[in-house]
């Protein structure tokens, strides 16, 4: 068993039970209460160990170890809403059957945590690091990366390093990440109200409506609920960047008022058919992905947030020129620039030989559509957590974190911190 498995899975849970959602913020809290008990909760328990810590204004902060040139490793403990359709309490943070349940326990409070452990067991060695290595845990990264910009004020981001908020064995690639928001108006609307989904890259898993009159015929064949004078379609909840695992709530609440409205079968046939080919925009790290995520009834129109993962080569006008053809209004809510190394990098190759000296499994870097804070540095790459062949838990409801990857993490993450900052 590695060092500290215990108290990892316990300082796990605790750091579960905060709520880190983006909520209503203040001056002294600017991501919210829950961030920012977490951050601080992280960073206390970092002194405990033994560490030097910073805590940038409640925006993000650092564990320090070590002199040198700077080695960053980069984590968040902001989550997604929690959504419906838990079983488990998703700010519990229990342990049941081997799993540590709740939001944050896969992304990104577990590594984050696994991390922290795995520096102490190093210094526990007296292992002296080579490199200055700078644990920075963010409080934004799931909606708009507010963090890492107020962190430039203060410092400069290491140049090399890693961010376990991904997959393993080790990312080479992660695709172009653009979320706008689509505009169509709506004359004479056949509802009153219309609305869905939480977060910009979770796919939606509950869409609402209040029709000006009911259509009973279609209320099955689209599988609606009714509740009082309100129309609820339910989905199933995944990450934006992987709309393909979850069910989109959307979907079934356009094709139920489409044949009254032709603007609907518009939408229908631009987001859900792909009809000017968006998603045909391809390239070794896999084709483009769109997930209309949000959608709202304002003013005489159909607002619609779609969170689109665009091929690592591209350029993000290829994907503006696709937009374009819808012929609607739309807006740039956020964009971040493809991450592409060589796969050979000796970053990369460091990674894969840990990853296969602890699992005991030949393996290739890979190419993701997930976006982490990796992109963030010139030579930075995704490692872990989720391995080939894992149940898809991120975004969604019952996430959880195995007993069995937690003890994987701690040797993992030791050995790669040791061989990169020897």
């Amino acid at each position: 068993m590695p060092h500290y498995f215990d108290e990892a899975v316990a300082s796990i849970c605790e750091s579960i039970r905060f709520d880190s959602s983006y909520a209503q913020h203040s001056a002294k809290m600017p991501f919210g209460k829950g961030a920012y008990d977490c951050l601080g909760h992280f960073l206390t328990l970092a002194e405990r160990l033994g560490f030097e810590t910073h805590n940038y204004d409640g925006y993000i902060g650092e564990v320090v170890f070590g002199q040198g040139e700077p080695f960053a490793i980069l984590c968040h403990l902001d989550v997604v809403p929690a959504g419906d359709g838990w079983t488990k309490p998703p700010f519990g943070g229990i342990v049941e059957n081997g799993k540590i349940w709740g939001r944050g326990a896969m992304d990104d409070k577990g590594p984050a945590i696994c991390v922290l452990y795995a520096m102490k067991a190093l210094k526990d060695r007296s292992f002296l690091p080579g490199r200055k290595i700078r644990l920075i845990v963010g409080c934004n990264e799931e909606s708009g990366w507010g963090c890492i910009e107020y962190y430039k004020r203060f410092k400069n981001l290491p140049q090399d390093g890693f961010s376990p908020d991904a997959e393993f064995p080790v990312i080479y690639a992660e695709k172009g990440i653009l979320q706008v928001r689509l505009h169509y108006p709506l004359p004479s609307a056949p509802f009153f109200f219309l609305e869905g989904g939480t977060s910009a890259n979770m796919v939606c898993d509950c869409c609402v409506a209040a029709p000006r009159s009911l259509a009973a015929k279609r209320l099955n064949s689209c599988g609606l609920e009714v509740s009082g004078k309100k129309l609820i379609s339910r989905g199933k909840s995944a990450h934006g960047s992987t709309p393909e695992k979850g069910e989109n709530a959307i979907r079934p609440m356009l094709e139920y008022f489409a044949p009254r409205h032709d603007v609907i079968q518009k939408i229908l046939g631009d987001l859900f058919s792909d009809n000017y080919g968006l998603t045909s925009l391809e390239d070794e790290t896999g084709r483009l992905t769109l997930s209309p995520d949000i959608i709202k009834y304002r003013k005489g129109e159909l607002q619609i947030v779609c969170d689109i993962r665009y091929p690592a080569s591209l350029s993000v006008d290829a994907v503006h020129e696709k937009l374009s053809l819808l012929g609607v209004k739309y807006e740039t809510l956020h964009h971040q620039a493809p991450l592409y190394h060589e796969k050979d990098s000796p970053l990369i190759k460091t990674l894969l030989s840990v990853y296969e000296e602890c699992t005991g499994t030949k393996a290739e870097p890979i190419a993701i559509g997930g976006g982490t804070y990796a992109r963030a540095l010139k030579n930075g790459v995704g490692f872990g957590p989720e391995l080939p062949g894992d149940e898809p838990v991120i975004h969604q409801p019952d996430e959880y974190i195995t007993l069995e990857r937690v003890e994987l993490l701690l040797n993992l993450y030791e050995k790669a911190i040791e061989k990169l900052t020897r």
